[in-house]
């Protein structure tokens, strides 16, 4: 792997392998809530490691433990050169999982909560994340996805996303204003991934080392594994950014150890045999 850098929007050049927050607050959404100085500590830490690109939203966490406030305790005030990604849409349902989704009227009061639980005055990147706990696909998006690109004209946001998005939806937001980076659930679209790359569109698998997300099957990725001196997470990742140069990898862990094993993946290269056998 040769480009570790990716220019987010024409204007953000971020390192390709980030951090994802949303294991900080909890293991998963019905977990037991972790300690906060237990993420802040890896916060932290992913930063003294070159992590300049962190995922989150405001529905990561549970009580007073949130993954967006550990974020702004972490790491404020010196943020320089960090982008930080958030997702607003989903809303919590019966059950306290992200099931249900904002009506348009609604976006504005979620960035806002945003910028207030990080101590932002403006949002680098905001992704519209659509679909529920569901997949993409089978409903329009122009409503909503127009009420962010009014937020964004209003200074609050820099660069749009979109999340758990098909085609269609992806094509019905570029005609609204420029979408910066989707993030889908794992790189199977192959169509849509070529698309982002053409045009310089991050390309963001949430997921990437469990959860539904693995990119490749698990018994490839342990036999490859040993040969390279490396863990079967290592492969993983370093196999996602060995997909394509717009790519990017956001790995989360609410584990020190967890997380110098996953930004050690940066420094692990494949060669294109060892990806097209993983690819099968």
């Amino acid at each position: 792997m040769t480009i570790k850098t990716f220019s987010l929007g024409g204007d953000l050049t971020i390192n390709r392998l980030g951090f994802g927050a949303m294991r900080l607050a909890m293991g998963t959404f019905d977990g037991p809530v972790r300690a906060p100085e237990a993420g802040i500590a890896v916060l932290r830490r992913a930063v003294e490691l070159g992590v300049n690109h962190i995922d989150t939203a405001g529905f990561y966490g549970r009580g007073p433990v949130q993954a967006n406030e550990l974020i702004r305790r972490a790491l404020s005030p010196s943020r320089d050169g960090l982008v930080i990604a958030t997702k607003v849409g989903p809303l919590r349902g019966a059950k306290g999982l992200p099931s249900e989704q904002a009506t348009p009227d609604q976006l504005r009061g979620l960035v806002e909560a945003d910028l207030r639980s990080l101590g932002l005055e403006r949002l680098d990147l905001v992704y519209l994340r659509v679909g529920g706990m569901g997949g993409p696909g089978g409903e329009s998006i122009a409503e909503r996805f127009q009420v962010l690109a009014e937020l964004r004209a209003q200074g609050l946001i820099r660069h749009l996303g979109v999340s758990n998005v098909d085609a269609a939806q992806f094509a019905e937001a570029r005609a609204i204003a420029p979408v910066a980076a989707v993030q889908n659930r794992h790189t199977r679209d192959m169509g849509l991934l070529a698309v982002c790359e053409e045009a310089g569109i991050a390309y963001v698998p949430y997921f990437p080392l469990g959860g539904g997300g693995e990119p490749f099957d698990a018994d490839r990725l342990g036999k490859l594994a040993p040969r390279l001196g490396a863990t079967t997470a290592q492969v993983a990742i370093a196999s996602l950014l060995g997909t394509s140069p717009s790519v990017l990898a956001i790995p989360g862990t609410g584990s020190l150890d967890h997380l110098e094993e996953n930004l050690a993946a940066g420094d692990l290269s494949l060669a294109e045999q060892d990806l097209a056998d993983l690819r099968g």
